[in-house]
């Protein structure tokens, strides 16, 4: 979710939903070390429950990151052992790493002893030619015993030759009873799922299986109020606000950044989803995409956008 996730789309989706954990994305250990560390980190109070997650192969360099990150007050710091994409590959970090999971839980270890913030893991079930029956199971019992109880695990594994990054999210098949034996091969563990979950039904599903968690990625980017309206549901809240209340909550949020000369379409890009499936949606869209990136842009651009959906609607 590199260049998806950031502090605007967070603080949007957090006004659906206030107990599901958001993540941020994937930030490599070396930007925290040396770029512009506020600008990477910083973010709305709001939007806890919230997770860093960090890219990286060099457990001192990992180490440091979660040391410059303390101040920032993450709920969780999770480790990306499954991103397929060819930057992270060049950096030997990402999904490149389920084939060395001594290096994971040297990382890890060095993570926690910096840190009393809980560091998880995500990763693929496997990768090119490893059979994941048996290298998902090595690397959950390599890591864990680093000290790590939590993965979420991307059940898809990554072909890192010949395989494009949104390749690898579409054409490697799903193995959700591969995770689940997971679950029950790892008990003392939290299991998540991830990949392919597309409606807050199937995800229903896989907890009666049993999995502990599920974490949904472009399918709630792209239509956040099918996938977020009404999540917190399995945390037993009615917390369930209509689109339109969450485009109202966004008003200040937007005036406050474009007052900071932000620009409207630095947030608006993010909620192009929001009226998706409802009458008057693509008008939505097609105003914020032409008009949401003019100079001067404000909320007025916003009041045009939704009225697209109200005469849908009328």
């Amino acid at each position: 979710m590199m260049e998806w996730t950031d502090r605007h789309c967070r603080f949007f989706h957090r006004q659906m939903t206030r107990r599901a954990m958001l993540y941020t994305e994937m930030v490599t250990a070396p930007a925290v070390i040396h770029g512009p560390r506020d600008r990477l980190l910083a973010y709305a109070e709001t939007e806890h429950p919230l997770a860093l997650q960090l890219g990286g192969s060099d457990p001192a360099d990992l180490a440091t990151a979660v040391r410059l990150a303390a101040p920032y007050r993450y709920d969780e710091i999770n480790l990306n052992v499954g991103c397929p994409s060819d930057r992270v590959q060049s950096g030997c970090f990402g999904a490149v790493l389920m084939e060395r999971p001594a290096l994971v839980a040297d990382c890890v270890t060095a993570m926690m002893d910096a840190t009393d913030t809980p560091i998880t893991v995500k990763c693929r079930i496997g990768v090119d030619d490893q059979n994941p029956s048996t290298a998902l199971p090595d690397f959950i019992e390599q890591v864990s015993t680093a000290g790590v109880t939590h993965f979420i695990i991307h059940a898809r594994k990554a072909w890192l030759k010949g395989l494009s990054p949104r390749e690898n999210r579409e054409i490697p098949p799903l193995d959700y009873p591969l995770v689940l034996q997971m679950k029950r091969s790892f008990p003392h563990l939290t299991i998540c799922v991830n990949g392919g979950i597309t409606s807050l039904s199937q995800a229903k599903s896989l907890l009666d299986q049993g999995i502990d968690g599920v974490m949904i990625g472009r399918a709630a980017y792209h239509d956040p109020a099918a996938l977020l309206i009404g999540a917190d549901a399995f945390w037993g809240s009615d917390f369930a606000p209509c689109p339109f209340a969450v485009l109202d909550a966004m008003r200040p949020y937007i005036a406050n950044h474009l007052a900071q000369g932000g620009r409207l379409h630095q947030v608006t890009r993010h909620m192009l989803g929001l009226f998706s499936g409802r009458p008057g949606a693509r008008g939505w869209r097609r105003v914020l995409s032409e008009q949401a990136n003019r100079p001067g842009a404000g909320l007025s651009v916003i009041d045009d956008a939704a009225a697209q959906v109200e005469i849908a609607a009328a």
